[in-house]
């Protein structure tokens, strides 16, 4: 990416001064800022990927050496134009250049009635959540807290307390989808053949039901996961997985909380592999399987709670006491499986 990784690297350098010099009552006042940083930081990246594979032409390419300045503005608006998308920059799913320039193109082909239907059900689903979340933080705040409970109170702590931070990220989420919906880059605005569909952040049916850590990584900010896995994983020679976490860590600001939450993620994916590629060839009947299918279900959601909470954590008090409890019991049982199955398919090699 050349000069344009200093753009990758100033959010997550000046998150990491925010959050070591102030408390965080005031480090909230600059989240919209280091929140438009690193959106502007992935629609760079991925201009600079769609320009390197030839999916985009340079704004250079096609420009006489002795043109006027007006001339290289010109060729270069729609790229900043697409850089600068203001609703984009306050959050959304990231919509790729190609796309972003065909919509802009047929911006007479909006249908209100459809966008009217499509925002008014949005809001729906934003009220619900919202409601749930009001409920769910009456629940966790008249309960006890990880500093005061007791043994196996403590995984329903963390349980309900990762759901009011799930709600929370679904209704922005959803939000977000309506601001671009409303300014007319929803699904089915701008897509040209043999294009990839619109790609919402949030599948909230598909991540809270699948039974794979896998399957909810890919699916968890969904944008956010594909363009990761194009600018990381895809390049990555050695340890792919671990160096996209690391990168993502480093991205999201390097708070200690976040390094610790988004390497254990990285382990659990890794065994998640392992483990499910083991059972499908033991576990064949139908009981077998719906047990199967339970028990992991329900232990994914208690590892995604776990780094949930370890991601949100904003003082390592708090990351050790997340650490110190009954909770890391479950990603424990993974970091053993890998080991175990890691090293006898190492054998089996």
């Amino acid at each position: 990416m050349g000069s344009f990784a200093v753009l990758v690297l100033t959010p997550a350098l000046w998150a990491a001064v925010l959050i070591a010099w102030l408390g965080p009552r005031d480090v909230h006042r600059f989240c919209i800022t280091l929140s438009s940083l690193m959106l502007l930081t992935q629609r760079v990246t991925s201009l600079s990927l769609d320009i390197c594979e030839g999916k985009v032409k340079a704004a250079s390419r096609g420009i006489r050496e002795r043109s006027s300045l007006s001339d290289h503005l010109c060729k270069a608006l729609p790229y900043f134009s697409y850089l600068l998308f203001f609703p984009a920059l306050l959050g959304g799913p990231l919509c790729s250049f190609q796309k972003f320039q065909a919509r802009v193109q047929r911006s007479s082909n909006l249908c209100p009635r459809h966008s009217v239907w499509a925002l008014s059900w949005r809001g729906l689903q934003i009220l619900g959540l919202e409601c749930l979340k009001v409920v769910l933080g009456k629940v966790v705040s008249a309960g006890a807290g990880l500093t005061d409970c007791g043994q196996l109170q403590c995984i329903r702590v963390m349980w309900s307390t990762a759901g009011l931070f799930k709600l929370t990220y679904y209704s922005c989420w959803i939000l977000d989808d309506a601001l671009l919906h409303a300014a007319g880059f929803g699904p089915g605005f701008g897509q040209s053949p043999g294009e990839e569909g619109y790609i919402p952040d949030a599948d909230i049916w598909t991540l809270e039901t699948t039974h794979r850590i896998s399957l909810f990584t890919r699916k968890w900010n969904q944008s956010t996961a594909r363009w990761l896995r194009r600018l990381v994983f895809q390049h990555g020679r050695a340890w792919p997985l671990l160096q996209t976490f690391a990168f993502s860590a480093w991205w999201h600001g390097l708070h200690p909380g976040q390094v610790f939450g988004f390497l254990c993620w990285a382990l659990m994916v890794e065994a998640d592999y392992l483990i499910h590629t083991f059972a499908r060839s033991f576990i064949r009947s139908w009981p077998m399987q719906l047990l199967y299918r339970t028990l992991t279900w329900a232990h994914t959601q208690l590892i995604i709670a776990y780094i949930m909470l370890a991601v949100e954590a904003r003082s390592l008090s708090s990351l050790w006491l997340l650490c110190n409890s009954y909770n890391s019991v479950f990603p424990l049982v993974y970091c053993i499986l890998l080991f175990l199955l890691g090293k006898r398919k190492h054998t089996f090699n």
